[in-house]
């Protein structure tokens, strides 16, 4: 994963009740079946780019002479009927699922995050079959006080009660035969009790923990209560402070792994079940039941160690956003898939609440959505919000709605390369343009530079099938036009990010063109930047002034640029 510098990936967990079996029983349907995909995205004002101190983009686009562009909006805007759409399901393993149970109380089931769909072999996307209408989209409450409602606040006073009484009383020691000396520098150190490196109590960071164990109970003072003592006794017994020292190898660090944050700060993790389809890696995690266990340690050793990171302060993101790719994910009928799934989501259900903000599956086949339509009727309001679900062909674009394209990884249609390659012209922190090339139209962007410098852009358009050509204009009069880059046909297998460097000497403007020749609209992405020339002689004048022409500190000059940082 680029980016990896959070590293966490958290399961949504439900508060198992009576009716677990009745929650279990969803989970176990979702590994069967799945498709489905929300409400595509509303379209998105295209984001004018940010002017540089000397450069000015802008971008004008030419009359369009085809009809499907407003033909395909119509459909997008209109979502099918509602009794006769196919909602989406969520995906067997990564997704969290609240389910209603006969009493009143909500259970969420988390979808084995940490483990891989079982999905049927994918087939071809048949285009009759429209991606589910989503709900209203989940927004992710407060944990500020002020912002809690007083009935909130009455059930979390009574939970920092109850904790106290349990600290005092030596509840959360686990007592066991033939432990006594054990049990004894147990309950010597249970003042300090803590999940997640976080005191229970008495830590500005505590009433975030409580109120993850309040909202998976609904509030209910005792059932959440019990699930602090149940996920404490868990964690004793799975050893999990120590497994996070562990080193249990890179295997899987292609199955899940961070990059980079969403729109709200929401550290990213991406789990792609696709890769499973290899069958050395796929035996490795799942072949017998120890390989199975020692798949789950790794992945609650990668939760874990990602939840570390995460900012447990009220006005901090305590959540990640989860990416789940079902491109290629093996099938229903890996037997041992199924078993992986279940163990994972009984563990993260109990012990992990309320630690996904959203779920976005992505690749989803059409044949998925006859796994949502069964388990759709099960599933409360907040959890069917949580879920968005796009097809191969809208997957980018849903992305992109959540996570700025400069953020999403190139292989799923952004400008983000792995850290570990990393990007010599751009990083993560350089904001980049989307604009929508409609069909049978081009689309122009201008850049425009009122000093000598080097200008350096990169751009993509997701899928090409365009053609793309760069040029510069001089703005003095009877100068000729430079042809920087021939306009080319891109095909979807070429390089997916074009990358130009050219050396203005003279103040003018540079054009990007892409024409889109087909009957579908088009995502362009891109952005620019530029370092300052220098002349021969490199006087501490000119340094100065290069300093506060962009505002860096220079630290000299090498072939014709400032350096500067």
């Amino acid at each position: 994963m680029a980016d990896e510098t959070p590293n966490p990936l958290p399961p949504a967990v439900a508060p198992p009740s009576s009716d677990d079996n009745l929650t279990l029983a969803a989970a176990v349907a979702a590994d069967k079946e799945e498709e489905s995909q929300p409400p595509p995205p509303e379209p998105e004002p295209e984001p004018e780019p940010a002017p540089a101190a000397a450069v000015t983009v802008t971008v004008t686009e030419s009359e369009s002479t085809a009809k499907e562009e407003e033909e395909e909006e119509g459909s997008l805007s209109q979502p099918p009927p509602v009794k006769e759409e196919l909602l989406p399901p969520p995906p067997p393993p990564p997704a969290a699922v609240e389910v209603k149970t006969t009493s009143t109380q909500e259970q969420e089931v988390v979808s084995a995050a940490a483990v891989a769909v079982a999905v049927a072999p994918v087939e071809s996307e048949k285009p009759t079959k429209q991606i589910p209408h989503s709900v209203v989209s989940f927004k992710e409450e407060s944990n500020l006080l002020a912002d809690l409602s007083d009935s909130e606040r009455k059930a979390l006073q009574e939970l920092r009660q109850l904790v106290q009484e349990a600290l005092d009383t030596k509840q959360f020691t686990q007592k066991q035969e033939g432990q006594v000396e054990e049990n004894k520098e147990e309950e010597e150190q249970e003042g300090e009790i803590s999940i997640w490196g976080i005191p229970l109590l008495k830590d500005d960071r505590s009433d975030v923990i409580l109120l993850k164990f309040l909202r998976a109970r609904d509030f209910k003072v005792r059932d959440s209560l019990l699930m602090i003592k149940n996920t404490i006794k868990w964690r004793k017994q799975f050893g999990i402070d120590a497994l996070v020292g562990e080193d249990l190898g890179d295997e899987w660090d292609k199955v899940v792994f961070m990059h980079g944050y969403d729109r709200d700060g929401h550290p990213v993790c991406y789990n792609v079940y696709g890769e499973f389809q290899n069958k050395e890696l796929y035996a490795k995690a799942f072949a017998d039941e120890e390989k199975r266990g020692n798949f789950l340690k790794w992945r609650i050793q990668f939760l874990e160690k990602g939840i570390r990171k995460l900012d447990f302060h009220p006005h901090g993101v305590s959540t990640l956003f989860q990416v789940n790719d079902l491109k290629n994910s093996p099938g229903p009928g890996k037997r041992e898939l199924r078993l992986a799934t279940k163990q994972a989501l009984q563990l993260l259900q109990d012990n992990y609440p309320e630690f996904v903000a959203k779920q976005v599956f992505i690749n989803v086949p059409w044949w998925y959505l006859a796994f949502y339509a069964i388990i759709n009727p099960f599933l409360t309001q907040r959890t069917k919000s949580k879920f968005v679900f796009a097809g191969p062909s809208k997957s980018a674009e849903t992305l992109f709605k959540y996570i700025s394209p400069e953020q999403v990884p190139v292989q799923y249609g952004g400008l983000s390369v792995d850290y570990c390659d990393c990007n010599p012209d751009f990083s993560v922190s350089d904001p980049a343009t989307e604009v929508t090339v409609k069909p049978a139209t081009k689309q122009t962007v201008e850049i425009i530079v009122y000093e000598k410098c080097i200008l350096t852009w990169e751009l993509r358009v997701v899928g090409w099938e365009v053609s793309y050509g760069a040029e510069f204009v001089p703005n003095a009069e009877g100068a000729y036009t430079v042809n920087i880059q021939k306009a080319m046909k891109k095909a979807p297998s070429d390089e997916p990010v074009v990358t130009h460097t050219y050396k203005v000497d003279e103040l003018g403007k540079i054009l990007l063109t892409i024409d889109n020749p087909t009957s579908k609209k088009k995502k362009l992405i891109y952005r620019s930047g530029r370092s300052l020339l220098c002349p021969s002689v490199f006087s501490f004048i000119d340094v100065l002034i290069c300093c506060l022409a962009c505002q860096r500190f220079a630290l000299g000059c090498i072939g014709g640029f400032v350096l500067c940082i």
